[in-house]
Order: structure tokens, then sequence, then C-alpha cells
């Protein structure tokens, strides 16, 4: 296990809910998705980190995707729309469990199985700050209602594929920049 800059934590699991997102540990990844260490959420934001996070893209039967907007207290991009449920993945968690666990959390419900899609690493500079995070992604289909997370989602509705993309091109919402990256590869793999 390699230190960095002193603030890195033994690796452990996950497995008590954290009442302050911020201090949930995370395993901090290379260029290669190889752990080199943990970190708090709060600092693998603040010091531009790279860490691990999974994205859902849920359908419901009419193939529609389940959109939300974020609420404003979130440590990332808050109050933007995302067309992903998912999150951060724990410390020593691996990305099929953090997809399931984040998909049934912000969706409310239990059962959901993600199907691996692809991964990728997002890296971008936002405000002046460096983000930078494996994306692994899924698709899940869910035919039943919905109870999002209060804490997670502000709003949420199912938008058609068309409907989805005059919202990202007409940029009427503020759509979080790395769904936005993750749905513009899901459709380039998709078409390819």
């Amino acid at each position: 296990m390699v230190t960095l800059r002193g603030r890195f934590h033994q690796s452990a699991p996950s497995v008590y809910p954290m009442t302050n997102p911020a201090e949930e540990l995370l395993d901090v990844v290379d260029a290669q998705d190889r752990v080199i260490g943990t970190a708090t959420r709060g600092e693998v934001y603040r010091d531009g980190l790279t860490h691990r996070c999974v994205f859902v893209l849920v359908r419901d039967p009419q193939g529609r995707i389940f959109t939300h907007r974020r609420t404003d207290t979130k440590l990332f991009a808050p109050g933007a729309y995302d067309c992903f449920v998912g999150g951060v993945v724990g410390s020593g968690e691996n990305y099929a469990d953090a997809a399931r666990r984040e998909a049934e959390e912000e969706l409310g419900v239990h059962g959901v199985e993600p199907a691996p899609l692809f991964k990728f690493l997002f890296e971008e500079i936002v405000e002046g700050r460096k983000y930078s995070w494996w994306c692994d992604l899924y698709e899940a289909r869910w035919d039943g209602p919905v109870s999002p997370q209060v804490e997670e989602v502000a709003w949420h509705g199912w938008l058609s594929e068309e409907e989805l993309g005059q919202r990202l091109a007409e940029g009427d919402w503020d759509f979080v920049p790395d769904g936005r990256e993750a749905y513009r590869r899901y459709l380039a793999r998709r078409s390819g």
C-alpha cells in the first residue's frame, strides 16, 4: 500500500453507511485502475485523486431512461442533471456490487440487476479543480415504481432517448460532465 501526502488510510471495506459522505473511505487507484491507497471522498475531490465510480443507465419497459436532478447538497456537481444512477465505489468494494447498491439506493428499489457495459477513465478540470475517476458503466431494466432517495435526487423522470438528446444538445439543463461523457461513449459504442 502506497502512502501519498500522508492522508491515506489503511484499506478496509466500507461496511457502515456514513452520515457525512465526505468521510466515506474510497480506494485511490492509478492510471491502470490498481489500488495504491485509500482516502476519504472529501480528500479525493479536494486533491484530484483518481478513484472508482459506477454508472447505471436504467430503462423502463418503454425504453425510456431514468433521468434526475441531483440535490444541491452533493459534493460534486450539486443541482446538475444526470441520466445515470450511481456513485463512488467504497474501499474494498467491487464494481458490480457498487453498481447494484447504488442503483437500489438511488431508485429506492430492490432487485436491480445491472449488466456490465464498459469502463473508461474520466479526467477533467471543472471550475479550476481536477476530477479523475474510473467509470464502470452498466445498464439495467426496471418495470416497477421507483422511490428515489431524497438525499440524492431532487427531481426525476423517464425520458426517451430523443428527449434526453434534446436536453443534452440544447443546454437548457446543466448535466454532470462525467455523465455527459459516459452517455456520449455509450451512444458511440452502441452505434459502432
